[in-house]
C-alpha cells in the first residue's frame, strides 16, 4: 500500500500540492526498504484536480537523497550541481501550474538515485560518474539495491504520470516535460536559451518552437543542446501508447536562478503553451 506524506497548499501561496507515493511501512518487522519514515515521499503533484489539458512534468526536478543512502557519498556542493537536479525546474513548474492551472507532476529525489527519464535497464538509469564527478553510493549495486530504487523511487512516479493521464484521457492531455541545461558544457558556451525537444512527430512541439522563434530568433535551440532520441524515457512511455503529443522544453539554468526569474520565465511561456494549444487544437465557430 501507497501512502500520502502530505497534503495542502504550498507554503508560499502556490497552487495545492499532494505529496504521495510512498510504500506503507510495516512495524512488526525490520524493514528492508529503501525509503524511511523521515524521507520525503517520491511523487509531488499540484493542481491535480486541474481541468487544463496540459500536463507538467518535471523528471528531474527534485535533489534528495534517501537518508540510507548517506548522500551517495557526495558533498553538498556536488549535490547543488546540475548532476544531481535540472536547476529551477521545481519553481518554473509549480509557477506554470498556477499561471495554467495546469497539473505538474515532479519526482523528490535527485536523478543520481535513479534517472526516471531513463528506461531502467539502461546504462544511464544508475550512473556510477556524472560530469566528471564520481557517484561513490552508485558504485557496485547488487539486484535487490537496484530493485528498492525502481520500485520506491521511479514506480511511484511513473505510475503517478499514469494515472493522471487514463484519468483525463478524455481531453486528450499533452504531455510538457520540463528540463534545464547548463549554461557551459566542457567548456563550451551554449548560445541558447530555450531549446525544444522532438523527434519531429509533435505538432504542439513545432507550435511552440515557432512562437519562441518569432519571439527570440536563434536563441531557441530545435534539438538543441540535446536530441530527443532513444535514450528518453517519460515521453515514449507515457505518450506514445496513447497517442498523445508532447513537448520536451530545455531552459538555460542561468535563467532560473531565483524565484523571480522562474515567475518570469513563467510568464514568457505561459501564453507561448497556450497559444500552441490554440493553434492544435481550434476551438469550432
Amino acid at each position: 500500500m501507497r501512502q500520502d506524506c502530505d497534503t495542502g497548499s504550498a507554503s508560499d501561496g502556490g497552487p495545492r500540492e499532494r505529496a504521495f507515493g510512498k510504500l506503507g511501512l510495516d512495524s512488526s518487522a525490520p524493514s528492508t526498504r529503501l525509503l524511511v519514515a523521515s524521507d520525503p515521499c517520491p511523487v509531488i503533484v499540484s493542481n491535480e484536480g486541474s481541468g487544463s489539458p496540459l500536463l507538467l512534468l518535471g523528471d528531474h526536478a527534485g535533489r534528495a537523497i534517501p537518508a540510507s543512502l548517506d548522500r551517495l557519498g557526495l558533498t553538498d556542493e556536488a549535490l547543488d550541481r546540475h548532476i544531481a537536479w535540472d536547476i529551477g525546474v521545481a519553481g518554473l513548474g509549480r509557477a506554470l501550474s498556477a499561471d495554467l492551472g495546469s497539473a505538474f507532476i515532479r519526482q523528490a529525489y535527485s536523478r543520481l538515485v535513479i534517472d526516471c527519464n531513463r528506461r531502467p535497464e539502461a546504462p544511464g538509469s544508475i550512473v556510477m560518474v556524472s560530469d566528471g564527478t564520481v557517484v561513490p553510493g552508485n558504485a557496485d549495486l547488487d539486484d535487490e539495491a537496484r530493485a528498492r530504487r525502481l520500485a520506491e523511487i521511479y514506480q511511484p512516479y511513473q505510475a503517478a504520470i499514469g494515472d493522471w493521464l487514463d484519468a483525463n484521457l478524455a481531453r486528450r492531455p499533452i504531455l510538457v516535460s520540463l528540463h534545464s541545461f547548463t549554461p557551459s558544457m566542457n567548456g563550451k558556451d551554449r548560445p541558447w536559451s530555450l531549446g525544444v525537444l522532438h523527434r519531429g512527430d509533435s505538432p504542439f512541439s513545432d507550435a511552440v518552437l515557432g512562437l519562441l522563434r518569432d519571439r527570440m530568433g536563434e536563441a531557441v535551440g530545435d534539438n538543441e543542446p540535446y536530441r530527443m532520441d532513444s535514450t528518453d524515457n517519460t515521453v515514449p512511455l507515457q505518450a506514445d501508447p496513447r497517442g498523445l503529443d508532447y513537448l520536451e522544453l530545455e531552459v538555460r539554468q542561468d535563467l532560473l536562478d531565483n524565484k523571480k526569474a522562474e515567475q518570469a520565465m513563467s510568464a514568457l511561456l505561459g501564453p507561448v503553451l497556450l497559444q500552441a494549444l490554440a493553434q492544435v487544437r481550434p476551438q469550432p465557430v
